[in-house]
């Protein structure tokens, strides 16, 4: 007499809740991070800080971002991610609450730059996909990511809009205040987010059973790995472009004599087309190799910004500029994610995805604030969209080598690369 297997849908009713929220604490993260763009002009009239100024200030709070999410995942790989998301909550609403109160860069640096960008990097791309890819079967993770990172874009699409909106009704501040209120959502939005003692504990002993080896050692494994590093470089560059224009693209606008309006649809429609575009990385991502996803991702945004240099600097370029770029936006992040995973597994995922992802911030930073000098110093972005050419093309190249096994079938590990 043979016994009956546990029923199948069991495992997916128990991974939804979670999935369904981490992407809403993305969907709030990132956007209050990526429609911070539009608030530089209004803050510079108000507290007469020139552009680089509020820019290095905004440069910080890219690295912070970044600088925070190898700490806070390897805080939650090893005590669940609960505590950290509830802290970077409270950080993160006060952040935006304190930084109308400030009329310095030194003020701008510690609100924007360290309070805030420390709140959204404790709610983002490697504690949420690292809490979740523990619990979430190995055909479903990539897919799992690209539904959370669709959620960032979403933020995005549904901010942009509204901040512009605050700003033109009421002025910065209130638009500031609404952000904090705003955040305040992600606190609520950490408890099905939380591991219960017995299910980390579970899950600790299982991964030690299946790899034998503590969070040192995996550090030691993937900072060996040339592969490791090759997402590094590509990742470096994917947040020096993201930074450069979710800071400066609002100012390139208005550099062609366009209204604040067109500025606050671009950044919408970067994040409406890259939901899309994260579904989509996801889904193909379980199917083809990543490393070639990723390289095409961005040879894209060469062609993309080389064409619109060419072109006319009217609204429909800018929508369109907007369109292409947001397929690509935040795609990056699965296919990163996934191949991280691929490499080295699922346990200590928070902690080697958050060093990509300070990567991605090292590049921000860069990004950030070489816009503002490029346009203090020459009075427009020419040699940065130049330099995101060039970086776009490296990038691509340096995905290439990347030794990534095959697709596997469902329920299969891939071989080591």
């Amino acid at each position: 007499m043979t016994s009956t297997p546990p029923p199948a849908p069991a495992k997916p009713a128990s991974y939804w809740p979670l999935l369904l929220a981490a992407t809403a604490m993305l969907l709030i993260t990132m956007g209050i991070r990526q429609s911070q763009g539009l608030l530089i002009k209004p803050i510079g009239q108000s507290t007469g800080l020139g552009i680089a100024e509020i820019s290095f200030a905004l440069a910080i709070g890219q690295f912070v971002w970044g600088a925070v999410q190898p700490l806070f995942g390897a805080l939650a790989d090893q005590r669940g991610p609960g505590r950290v998301l509830v802290f970077g909550g409270l950080l993160l609403v006060a952040g935006m609450a304190l930084t109308p109160f400030v009329s310095s860069q030194w003020g701008l640096m510690v609100t924007l730059g360290v309070l805030g960008a420390a709140g959204a990097g404790a709610g983002s791309f490697s504690i949420l996909i690292g809490a979740t890819a523990q619990r979430i079967p190995a055909e479903k993770r990539s897919m799992a990511a690209g539904v959370i990172n669709a959620g960032g874009s979403m933020g995005q699409f549904l901010f942009a809009p509204l901040v512009q909106a605050v700003i033109a009704a009421a002025g910065w501040m209130a638009a500031m205040w609404t952000l904090a209120v705003a955040a305040m959502a992600t606190l609520p939005l950490a408890w099905p987010l939380r591991r219960r003692r017995e299910t980390a504990a579970t899950a600790a002993a299982a991964s030690a059973a299946a790899d034998g080896i503590g969070l040192r050692e995996q550090l030691r494994i993937a900072l060996r790995n040339p592969s490791y590093w090759m997402l590094h470089v590509g990742f470096f560059t994917c947040g020096f472009h993201i930074a450069f224009l979710v800071t400066h693209l609002p100012g390139e606008i208005a550099l062609c004599g366009l209204s604040d309006d067109v500025s606050a649809m671009a950044l919408g429609l970067i994040g409406l087309f890259n939901v899309a575009g994260s579904l989509a990385a996801g889904w193909l991502g379980q199917r083809w190799r990543m490393k070639y996803l990723l390289a095409g991702m961005y040879a894209s945004r060469a062609a993309l910004i080389a064409i619109y240099l060419l072109s006319p600097p009217t609204p429909l370029t800018f929508y369109l500029f907007a369109a292409g770029l947001g397929v690509t936006w935040l795609a990056t992040v699965p296919p990163t994610a996934g191949l991280v995973g691929k490499l080295f597994g699922p346990r200590y995922l928070g902690t080697l995805f958050g060093l990509t992802l300070l990567s991605h911030q090292i590049g921000g930073f860069f990004g950030a604030w070489l816009g503002g000098l490029a346009m203090a110093k020459f009075g427009d972005y020419t040699w940065m969209w130049y330099a995101d050419i060039v970086l776009a093309l490296l990038a691509a190249a340096a995905n290439l080598p990347i030794r990534e096994a095959r697709p596997t079938a469902p329920g299969l590990l891939p071989a080591k690369a």
